[in-house]
């Protein structure tokens, strides 16, 4: 194992923000109540196909509710505010600007995490997060997915990867760390075009990676694709799959995410989706079998 990453073998960001802090860090998930323009009918309608009705917000709560709750596990910790469900800079910028503030109001509150869309940073609201980057510890987070166009169509994503770039761009001038999103498994996706994904983003100026688990929910459009079109059948292809994407990941990019959480009521598939323990574990032995470790093969 590579001793860079501790016990780990890869840089997550649970140890990055504790090595920065000197604590436990824990990120609160907040639903501040955004639309999406993929919603509301400015780029489309219905959201991108796997999007639960929560905008991927099932787990968001209230703030002062999550930290009465977590306080009394980690009575020393320190918290980031997750502005989570939907499209977190889609509102008029003095409406973003209240909101953002506001949730650094709060005791041990150190930080913010807001995910948005790379078509919804305009030159106000990037003016208004470079403002808020001076004042506390602060990272954007762009769902791309996928850098395949007809997969892009295909999920409703409503932008081309040009818009990405661009927004990579005009963040890192403002340095701005900005963590991206991409989904492992989606529709008519093989094996060698999501580690190309992995690949395109990875040789990009970024703070950190989300790598998910595609689950299938119920009541959203993907459902319909199910059983077709589906391409990792069970738990350990899984798992080597997201060594393998780790691998050509560079050390010094922080993983915030290796599968996903999704509500077990509403998972259709994979039906081993919900073990996340279980595929953790596994991750961590595939890396100790291979003597491996994240940016092996960068």
């Amino acid at each position: 194992m590579s001793s860079r990453f501790g016990d780990q073998y890869f840089n997550s960001i649970g140890s990055y923000l504790k090595k920065r802090f000197g604590c436990k860090v824990i990120k609160l998930s907040l639903d501040a109540g955004f639309t999406c323009p993929n919603r509301d009918g400015s780029k489309g309608v219905g959201g991108c196909i796997f999007c639960s009705a929560e905008g991927s917000g099932d787990f968001a709560s209230d703030i002062p509710d999550q930290i009465r709750l977590l306080s009394k596990k980690w009575p020393t910790g320190k918290y980031i505010v997750y502005f989570q469900s939907y499209t977190n800079t889609y509102a008029p910028v003095e409406v973003l600007r209240e909101k953002y503030y506001q949730a650094l109001e709060y005791p041990d509150v150190i930080g913010v995490a807001i995910a948005t869309r790379p078509d919804c940073l305009s030159p106000q609201v990037l003016e208004l997060l470079s403002e808020l980057n001076e004042k506390t510890f602060l990272w954007i987070e762009l769902g791309l997915q996928t850098i395949h166009e007809d997969t892009a169509s295909l999920i409703n994503r409503c932008y081309p990867l040009s818009v990405f770039n661009r927004a990579i761009k005009e963040l890192s001038s403002l340095h701005i760390k900005t963590v991206v999103h991409l989904i492992l498994g989606l529709p008519g996706e093989t094996r060698d075009d999501m580690l190309a994904s992995v690949r395109y983003v990875s040789n990009m100026e970024l703070f950190g990676i989300k790598l998910h688990l595609m689950n299938v929910l119920k009541d959203t459009k993907l459902a319909e694709f199910y059983p077709d079109r589906m391409h990792i059948p069970n738990i350990e292809e899984y798992i080597n799959l997201v060594v393998d994407a780790l691998e050509i990941i560079p050390p010094h990019i922080t993983i915030h995410r290796v599968t996903a959480d999704a509500p077990r009521h509403l998972l259709i598939a994979p039906k081993w989706g919900y073990k996340k323990r279980s595929i953790l574990n596994g991750i961590q032995k595939e890396f100790k079998k291979r003597g491996s470790y994240q940016g092996l093969r960068e």
